[in-house]
């Protein structure tokens, strides 16, 4: 999704005129949103997931997940934004990883519907690489956004919530394959691949 394209997305959801065109008032509702004196404001973690769906971005992945990734590797907002998650007393947040929501931004691509992990079967709707250049940017941004290191309990797949964390997730496999791999491969390992290629943008762009 192109700059101006989040910008209608966020001014349709604030009900503003969507023009594309972030002037004083998508700006202040931006602010309200997103406060610039709250860098570290209580998120400390982005956890990444595949949805098991199609390609496309479903109701049920706006209403689970912070960000979406399309097929085409386009970023869809969620209903929920990442400060829902700050807090999750309310019951009014994206839950996205069992037991561990709370500060916790998460972050899906679309895909992996009918996978299978063993034998292992990719199913029709492999995640594609268009889609994991478009996570390691989202996390990249997000990090910064937010103030959020870079690291295997910090940035971390769903995979890799239980080994690293201790957190029981009920078998979940989630990102422990990407495009090119011949098989779903250890969730760590595989966390450290994308860790890297987010630490490879941010010193990019730095």
């Amino acid at each position: 999704m192109s700059d101006d394209a989040f910008v209608r997305e966020f001014q349709r959801r604030a009900g503003l005129v969507p023009d594309g065109d972030a002037g004083p008032k998508t700006m202040a509702a931006l602010n309200r949103v997103l406060p610039a004196d709250r860098p570290r404001g209580g998120l400390t973690r982005i956890i990444w997931h595949w949805t098991a769906g199609a390609h496309v971005v479903t109701s049920v992945d706006r209403a689970h997940y912070h960000y979406i990734i399309g097929g085409d590797g386009s970023v869809v907002p969620g209903d929920h934004v990442p400060q829902d998650n700050i807090s999750t007393a309310d019951g009014a947040y994206a839950a996205h990883t069992l037991n561990c929501n709370t500060g916790a931004i998460g972050v899906a691509v679309a895909g992996m519907m009918g996978a299978r992990e063993r034998p292992w079967d990719a199913g029709a709707f492999p995640i594609r690489e268009p889609q994991i250049s478009a996570l390691i940017a989202l996390t990249a941004d997000l990090c910064r956004r937010h103030g959020i290191d870079v690291g295997p309990t910090t940035t971390l797949s769903h995979a890799e919530v239980q080994p690293t964390l201790g957190i029981t997730q009920r078998g979940k496999w989630d990102i422990t394959w990407l495009p090119g791999m011949i098989g779903p491969g250890d969730p760590v390992a595989v966390g450290n691949v994308l860790r890297g290629r987010v630490l490879a943008h941010m010193r990019a762009g730095s």
